[in-house]
């Protein structure tokens, strides 16, 4: 999954999301947080970015409608803001392993996955290897692909009070 925020602490929403997906399945990795440009959508604050890998029972419409409860959750309303405009939180399922699906509520893999550093940056630093079903490249390969532009930057991992991962609480 990638997560982003652009509104209000970034940090947070990022974490709260993330503490929230725990709720669906196990939390398995977390990428660093990458500060991002806004892509399209110019005119609104830099976002944070970031990959979330989890094993979960659930099928991919299930997950897709846990995570727009957990949107709605947090405060984002789709009905009534911008479509690519500022956001307190974004959740966007980009694979469930070589699974393909195309229908109106839900595509995998992502369709647009593959021409979006803010999502193949932190996605490469926790699944390098993975493969993209329809275009049979790894992660690291579409990264590599990718033009230049695009801004973004990772940031360094702030310290923690104890060693617990930054997907356990």
């Amino acid at each position: 999954m990638s997560l982003g925020s652009n509104l209000g602490d970034r940090t947070a929403h990022l974490r709260q999301a993330i503490r929230k997906l725990s709720d669906i399945g196990s939390v398995t990795n977390c990428s660093s947080f990458y500060e991002t440009a806004p892509v399209e959508f110019a005119h609104q604050p830099e976002f944070l970015n970031c990959a979330v890998e989890m094993d979960t029972a659930l099928n991919p419409q299930q997950i897709l409608d846990a995570i727009l409860q957990i949107e709605r959750d947090m405060g984002r309303d789709r009905s009534t803001q911008p479509r690519k405009g500022p956001r307190t939180i974004d959740i966007d399922l980009l694979l469930a392993g070589d699974v393909v699906i195309n229908s109106p509520e839900l595509a995998l893999p992502h369709p647009a996955m593959q021409d979006r550093r803010f999502v193949l940056e932190p996605l490469a630093e926790i699944a390098p290897d993975a493969m993209h079903p329809l275009l049979q490249r790894t992660i690291r390969e579409l990264r590599e692909r990718l033009p230049a532009g695009q801004a973004v930057r990772k940031l360094p991992r702030p310290p923690r009070a104890d060693s617990a991962p930054e997907t356990a609480k």
